[in-house]
């Protein structure tokens, strides 16, 4: 049986259960709880969906700064290279 895929989990197999093992030990050592698989991956899903719209945001801000600083130092260069 195909798991559900849903649009906010971009998360690999690997990923995903690395984290849900994460969330269980967080659980342990932080709180002394013992949380199952499956309420581990509740509390993940949780999370992917409640924030997944602001980190792809500001994924997208990060990257539009990065790209304009990049083309400041290029016109930066460009204009070095000028035969005065």
């Amino acid at each position: 049986m195909q798991p559900i895929k849903r649009k906010w989990d971009v998360l690999s197999k690997e990923q995903r259960e690395a984290l849900i093992k994460k969330v269980i030990a967080y659980f342990k050592t932080e709180r002394d709880e013992e949380l199952g698989v499956i309420a581990a991956e509740d509390i993940l899903d949780f999370f992917l969906e409640s924030l997944h719209k602001d980190i792809y945001n500001k994924a997208i801000e990060d990257s539009k700064t990065t790209i304009k600083q990049s083309f400041d130092n290029l016109e930066i260069d460009l204009d070095l290279l000028l035969n005065n």
